[in-house]
């Protein structure tokens, strides 16, 4: 039976009185990918205002692993709701608070003494890894790299590296941070091919030392084991331990930003795992509140513990029911064996857009890790040209027959996949169904417009 049920055009009429209300009421910069307004979801599953059902590619922009309503999620936010909704745990302090810094302490690389302070969001996370490593050098940059994507707060806009619509506009920007390019093979900034290229990339960390930044000013390097927005790009494997390792010369502090790619995304509970990395500082949040708001920080005693009472902390920050909600994400990922499920999720997706790929040539390169999978669209494999046009099409198309998709890359060029880990086999067969429509719809056409050649 399908998981998809659409009664209405898309917009329905309901939704569509509500875009109009939106219109008035909220400022356009808060952009809106989709034109439905959701009713209730469960799981994998969207329904809207109007009745229409949709399958979801997205995951709140991957918030929702665990699925939505998940629920010994919801179970546990009732028996909290029944307790207390906030008292500042800086102020009276409460238990939750302190087991989920013990799991997360206990799950994340690296066996050593760890640390973890919660926050609410991903950009406050980062925000507060750079202050850690900041003060525990004593030095005072930072440095990123192209194609990333931190947060659009201050210091994360100046990390975030695509200018529209992140940074356009809102200069000047936070001092002392450095940029470099990603192992972004398909794209190489060196124009260099990988294996042979030695991820000359990475080794490009020292050079920046002796042109650009001395090792001994810089606080911390920050990246993304896989980039999210920046269009899932995977590194080779030797990118990041490469990074690492110069970084631990240097007495830099690594920070590993598994905002987007934490908690089973990627078939493993951290990307890290994959790469055999053990960061000095792990930042999580999406999935980490299990659909609520709570990121958090979790790093080396030693560097955690460097700043002084009441230097770190906010009102909010781990609040009772998030924190509730995300010891029940944690019970349900270890129960529902969710990083496994991640693998075999990634590997039937990759089966199909190879498909994809030799069936169109827009389809320039398949890649991913775990259930992180992505397609990069261009319209010439030659040139590299960037599909962002035939991307949006692709993404309305699918919307409006029942798919809820995002795209992502500097060039908005890359559908990626973010569905909650818990989708069924057929609710994700027939999303794949429905994005090959849309490959065969939107690329076929596109082809006969553009006069495309491989």
């Amino acid at each position: 039976m399908s998981a998809i049920r659409l009664r209405t055009a898309i917009p329905g009429p309901r939704s569509q009185e509500w875009l109009s209300r939106r219109t008035n009421a909220v400022p356009r910069g808060v952009s809106q990918i989709t034109p439905v307004f959701v009713e209730r979801a469960e799981g994998a599953v969207i329904e809207d205002v109007d009745g229409n059902r949709f399958i979801d590619f997205a995951g709140g922009i991957g918030c929702l692993n665990v699925g939505h309503s998940a629920p010994d999620v919801v179970a546990a936010l009732r028996r909290q709701i029944d307790r207390f909704l906030h008292t500042c745990f800086m102020v009276t302090p409460y238990e939750s608070y302190v087991k989920l810094a013990e799991r997360l302490n206990a799950a994340a690389p690296g066996d050593f003494p760890k640390k973890t302070l919660l926050v609410n969001s991903g950009a406050e996370a980062v925000e507060n890894a750079v202050k850690i490593a900041r003060a525990y050098t004593r030095r005072p940059a930072v440095i990123c790299f192209e194609d990333a994507f931190h947060g659009r707060t201050l210091l994360t806009m100046s990390l975030t590296s695509k200018t529209h619509p992140y940074k356009a506009g809102f200069e000047p920007f936070a001092s002392d941070v450095y940029r470099i390019p990603y192992a972004y093979c398909y794209r190489c900034s060196y124009g260099l091919k990988y294996p042979s290229c030695a991820v000359h990339c990475a080794h490009h960390l020292e050079d920046t030392f002796a042109r650009v930044v001395a090792a001994e000013s810089v606080a911390a390097v920050i990246v993304e084991p896989v980039l999210g927005e920046g269009g899932f790009v995977t590194p080779p494997p030797e990118f990041l331990s490469t990074l690492h390792e110069i970084c631990r010369r240097h007495g830099i502090v690594f920070i590993a930003d598994e905002v987007q790619t934490g908690f089973g995304r990627t078939g493993k509970l951290f990307a890290c795992d994959h790469f055999g990395i053990e960061p000095d500082l792990l930042v999580t949040a999406k999935s980490l509140g299990g659909g609520l708001p709570l990121a958090a920080v979790t790093g080396r005693a030693e560097i955690m513990d460097h700043t002084g009472p009441g230097s770190l902390g906010g009102t909010f920050g781990g609040n009772p029911l998030a924190c509730e909600a995300a010891l029940a994400m944690l019970d349900v990922m270890e129960r529902e064996k969710l990083p496994e499920r991640a693998a075999r999720l990634g590997e039937r997706f990759t089966a199909r857009a190879r498909l994809w790929q030799g069936r169109w040539p827009q389809v320039g390169e398949v890649r991913g890790l775990g259930a992180m999978q992505a397609i990069e669209l261009v319209r010439c494999r030659g040139t590299l040209e960037p599909a962002g046009e035939e991307t949006k099409e692709i993404t309305r198309f699918c919307c409006e027959r029942g798919l809820i998709l995002i795209s992502a890359g500097s060039y908005s060029n890359v559908i990626r996949v973010l569905m909650p880990l818990v989708i069924t086999d057929e609710e994700f067969e027939e999303g794949l169904n429905i994005l090959e429509s849309a490959l065969e719809a939107v690329l076929t056409g596109s082809r006969e417009r553009e006069n495309v050649v491989a």
